[in-house]
């Protein structure tokens, strides 16, 4: 018998290792995979991009705000993987009556650590979770010393139009934004307020302004109305994957910014 916390603070006990996993959260599908999890994988989100193949050969039970409890009771669940911010509480206590419902809480790097290491002793992965953690803190260390020299410079990043939203504080995104020595103006505000465009110069005039390829994707004529509203920031399109995806992906995150930085 093993009694595990999960990041919300819950305790699970489980008499053997889980062997059947549903995943409501793309990053934490991905990280399962990376563990050597895929045949243990049997439910995922329709959002659930990577790897590929995935949606062949997995059970397809919904969104991550929307799920069928129906095809999730169908595929007899040993754990159902969620996470605080990508799935509602309704969700995780309904799911709670078919089995344990593990909940992770990611808003730092530190954070993203723990649960890789949290998986790793709850499937019995302890290796390869040690494999991804010592890989991850490295490059963060090296570029950490990339960037030490470079100015701090402000930014505004948008995750949202009609309305227009951007990251705020106590999220992943603003932990990678100042990992990149770039100041959030929106980091007093909520977690994902909602802006008006024509204040973006009085509510801090940033440098840069950050569109996010996901969950909204912004194209060159959302730069172009943008631009009508700002002074002199330089507007950037981004891969909103390596900004807010946590898990493994993060390793791909740090030679994308070092790019980034060539362009801003």
């Amino acid at each position: 018998m093993n009694m595990l916390q999960d990041q919300i603070g819950v305790k699970h006990t489980f008499h053997s290792i889980p062997k059947r996993i549903v995943s409501l959260v793309p990053s934490q599908t991905e990280l399962i995979v990376d563990l050597g999890l895929e045949n243990e994988l049997v439910g995922i989100t329709k959002f659930c991009i990577h790897p590929k193949h995935l949606k062949k050969s997995k059970t397809i039970i919904g969104g991550t705000k929307k799920v069928d409890f129906e095809k999730i009771i169908a595929l007899q669940p040993d754990i159902i993987i969620a996470n605080k911010e990508e799935n509602t509480l309704e969700i995780v206590e309904e799911l709670s009556k078919i089995c344990p419902v593990w909940v992770t809480d990611i808003v730092t790097i530190d954070d993203n650590l723990q649960m890789i290491s949290d998986f790793g002793m709850l499937f019995d992965k302890t290796n390869e979770a040690q494999y991804w953690i010592d890989a991850i803190k490295a490059e963060v260390n090296h570029f950490k010393e990339f960037i030490k020299d470079k100015p701090i410079q402000k930014v505004a990043y948008f995750i949202w139009a009609n309305p227009y939203m951007v990251a705020g504080k106590d999220t992943f995104i603003n932990e990678m934004l100042q990992l990149n020595k770039l100041e959030n103006i929106y980091q007093k505000k909520g977690r994902y307020p909602e802006i008006d465009l024509s204040k973006i110069a009085s509510e801090g005039n940033p440098d840069f302004i950050l569109l996010s390829s996901e969950p909204f994707p912004f194209k060159e004529d959302h730069v172009s109305e943008i631009k009508k509203h700002i002074n002199s920031a330089k507007v950037i399109l981004v891969d909103g994957e390596l900004f807010s995806w946590y898990g493994s992906r993060i390793l791909k995150s740090f030679d994308y910014f070092k790019k980034l930085h060539v362009e801003i």
